[in-house]
């Protein structure tokens, strides 16, 4: 693209040959002058061009550049030399700075296809999750940031501590295209490691910001970090792995135990769109937490979205930590159903107590060993905190409700 980008505009000035490499055909110096006196008519000058000496024209070449507020990442030594990575960065460096692109031309208006839908929420879902871990890089574009590497480096090192070899990492600001493939491969390295599927996935896939491959990446990290909390929670048999069968088990036991009839054969059952059977467990791991009178039979889009968007609020009042949108619910994505399901089994472990393994599971059992007045203050405990979520689901409820009819409003004025 680079060179693509090159040719047109050195073509322009009148520079008769092309330019394939960043190499050999960059060395003289003749074609970054041409460049930049297209470029940056005004700080450039004929000498540049004129001169026969390659060593001087690329020290006019650095000067002008300079003048463009390119850091010098190069010398004239390394222009002479044809120092292919060097004077790769180098180009970029004047692209990102003085490019010549017209901003008056407006741009064709391309749909997002499905695919592409998709692949944005859940790239929103993924770069909330890896900002919630604590990682000293904030994201901000989750497929730009992790090009280099180093994101995927510290959320593996969080996830899998002492798994990354710091000594061979590179931080950005990075200015050599390889050591980016090397930040890559390491990560590929560590993921095979943890048992990823990574068939035919390369580190320079990263690099190239391949968006399936890297999204594929990022759900199974996402997916171990989740089974190892939940695993950690376990009351025994923690050298055993807990699988997704555990967390669908766990779920339909719940909601059984509390006396509904929801079940879910897997987190791909299209049952889930109405958004009864998250509503049912919520209920079932804090009852009362759930104001029915607030829930839609979910019978068509507009329903489905409210209780969807119902339930991310109790979620989220529960203190589970939320990375998904209504839409997520309502299509059934089984990624960012699995995950719900897992952070409401996180927040009710940690509420309830120990995971005790596939099985029914309940509370009933461990109130029975209660004595009486220990029960009855549990019961007084648990009915306060179920009011005080009650009303702050509410109160939220209100406050979107009033929200959305203060949008309207705007909207028809």
């Amino acid at each position: 693209m680079l060179l693509k980008w090159m040719n047109f505009h050195i073509k322009k000035a009148g520079y008769k040959k092309t330019v394939t490499n960043f190499s050999t055909d960059v060395k003289d110096g003749e074609a970054y002058a041409y460049l930049l006196s297209a470029l940056a008519p005004e700080h450039s000058s004929t000498t540049m061009i004129e001169t026969t000496d390659p060593k001087e024209r690329a020290k006019k070449v650095l000067e002008t550049a300079e003048k463009l507020d390119c850091t010098r990442y190069v010398t004239s030594k390394d222009i002479n030399e044809g120092s292919a990575n060097l004077n790769l960065a180098f180009v970029a460096q004047i692209f990102q700075q003085r490019n010549g692109l017209s901003s008056n031309k407006v741009a064709p208006v391309v749909q997002d296809t499905p695919d592409d839908v998709e692949a944005s929420r859940e790239g929103r879902a993924f770069r909330l999750w890896i900002n919630s871990l604590g990682i000293a890089t904030y994201v901000n574009n989750l497929f730009e940031d992790v090009r280099t590497g180093w994101v995927l480096l510290e959320v593996l090192d969080k996830i899998s501590p002492g798994s990354v070899i710091w000594k061979q990492a590179s931080k950005p600001p990075i200015i050599m295209p390889f050591r980016k493939v090397e930040n890559c491969n390491q990560v590929i390295r560590i993921g095979k490691e943890l048992n990823f599927s990574l068939v035919n996935v390369a580190g320079n896939d990263i690099v190239q910001g391949n968006k399936k491959l890297t999204l594929a990446f990022l759900w199974q990290l996402m997916r171990t970090s989740i089974l190892q909390l939940l695993k950690n929670l376990r009351s025994h048999s923690k050298d055993k792995e807990i699988t997704d069968a555990d967390i669908l088990i766990w779920a339909n036991n719940k909601v059984k135990e509390s006396g509904k009839t929801s079940h879910i054969e897997n987190f791909k059952d299209k049952s889930l769109s109405d958004g009864m059977f998250f509503l049912d467990l919520l209920s079932a791991v804090q009852s009362r937490v759930v104001d029915w009178n607030m829930v839609k039979k979910g019978e068509d889009d507009d329903e489905k979205k409210m209780n969807a968007t119902y339930i991310i609020t109790v979620a989220r009042k529960l203190g589970c930590t939320v990375f998904w949108l209504p839409e997520d619910i309502m299509e059934v994505n089984p990624k960012m159903i699995l995950t719900l399901t897992a952070s409401i089994m996180y927040w009710s472990l940690q509420k309830h107590g120990p995971y005790e393994g596939p099985g029914p599971t309940g509370s009933a059992a461990s109130q029975e060993a209660l004595p009486e007045e220990e029960e009855e203050e549990v019961v007084e405990v648990e009915e306060e905190e179920e009011e005080e979520l009650e009303a702050e689901a509410e109160a939220e409820a209100e406050a979107e409700a009033e929200a959305e009819a203060d949008a309207e409003a705007e909207a028809e004025a």
